[in-house]
């Protein structure tokens, strides 16, 4: 590709375009979307796939057209051809890619959250910072277009002071066993309600989240042998008294026609509200052949909200919605400087101590105080 500069309306001149070498690990249904579309890119001039079962390696490998492949996730890292990394493993494997990619100077896009657990964030952030490198995470709701509107109307202070807010989301106990099953403490709160939980600290940007008061009820999820609630409920006050109502129930029966999440967020302000339906009714599919679920392999429904599918869908040869979104505005700020609005590591770790917190005080029933304590 011809080496390019433009001037994006009202912002700066980009740099000149530059080939990547893209590496993406990790071959699941993730991975396997950013794969697809680095290929598609037209700055990426060199691909690398990996993933622990070299099987699925290589049939990605064959799919997007790669240039190499291989069941070792540091020697495509380690690739020279290589200038950029998706880290797209499950959610408790990311910190040793992460770390490995940082060390050689590549910049990193991770999958949310940044890590289970504190002491993995907190060696991510420490690894960060020793190698002054590049690294966001990949939190994808950012990238649906009512979500970006709404940024868009905070940015312009039209809602005043926000004082509170809501932010709920649905989903069939089908996805959530195939998450579970993945990894046993990927709860729907860590890995699902940490997007609204990443939404509404964007949109309240500069007033972080310092009182959590949680309750959750066990049952699907306890008799199948999982610690996860089937619904948790919390009150999170933020560092200027507003207070925020987070939901999430991944429990719902399997045949319910979320096919990814259904969900809603309200923002109340002195000066304004916004209310985000987001649950997807407005388009519903019923079909005797049965519809496939994107996430979940072998299962369908006969009736779908068509768009709930979280990260977005096919259609007429493209990839279309927040995913495509975010991965093409990374590898555009990777190409050409552009910025982007990918969260940011100290997001990144807010959000994963606000959802910690959340079940920490669900099982105790007592509130619990922000920034926590490792």
């Amino acid at each position: 590709m011809t080496a390019f500069s433009a001037v994006v309306s009202g912002g700066a001149p980009l740099k000149a375009s530059k080939k990547l070498g893209i590496a993406v690990i990790g071959a699941g249904r993730i991975g396997t979307l950013r794969a697809r579309l680095s290929a598609k890119h037209p700055s990426v001039g060199f691909l690398a796939i990996s993933d622990l079962d070299p099987s699925r390696a290589a049939a990605l490998a064959k799919t997007t057209g790669a240039d190499v492949h291989s069941a070792n996730n540091f020697e495509m890292i380690e690739h020279p051809e290589v200038t950029a990394v998706f880290v797209s493993t499950p959610e408790g494997e990311h910190a040793a890619p992460i770390k490995r990619a940082l060390e050689l100077g590549k910049p990193v896009l991770v999958e949310k959250p940044i890590a289970l657990s504190l002491n993995d964030a907190e060696d991510i952030l420490a690894t960060l910072k020793a190698t002054k490198g590049e690294l966001r995470i990949g939190y994808s709701r950012r990238y649906k277009e009512c979500y970006l509107r709404a940024k868009e109307q905070m940015i312009q202070g039209r809602l005043g002071r926000v004082t509170g807010g809501l932010a709920r989301v649905y989903n069939s106990r089908a996805q959530a066993f195939s998450i579970l099953k993945r990894d046993p403490h990927a709860t729907p709160v860590l890995d699902v309600l940490t997007y609204y939980v990443d939404l509404m600290c964007w949109f309240l940007e500069g007033n972080p989240p310092v009182e959590v008061v949680a309750r959750g009820q066990h049952g699907i999820f306890k008799e199948a042998g999982y610690g996860a609630h089937d619904v948790t409920w919390a009150i999170v006050t933020f560092a200027d008294g507003a207070v925020v109502n987070f939901g999430v129930s991944y429990a719902l029966p399997a045949k319910y026609p979320t096919l990814g999440q259904s969900d809603r967020v309200e923002l109340l302000g002195t000066e304004g509200t916004m209310l985000i339906d987001d649950d997807h009714m407005d388009h519903v599919l019923y079909s005797d052949r049965g519809i496939p679920h994107a996430y979940v392999p072998d299962h369908a429904v006969n009736m779908a909200f068509l768009g709930s599918n979280t990260a977005g869908d096919w259609a007429v040869g493209d990839f279309w919605g927040p995913l495509g979104n975010e991965t093409r505005a990374w590898l555009d700020h990777l190409a050409t400087g552009s910025a982007t609005v990918h969260t940011t590591p100290e997001q990144a770790m807010i959000n994963l101590q606000t959802t910690i917190a959340i079940e920490r005080s669900a099982r105790s029933g007592q509130p619990v105080r922000l920034p926590l304590e490792t």
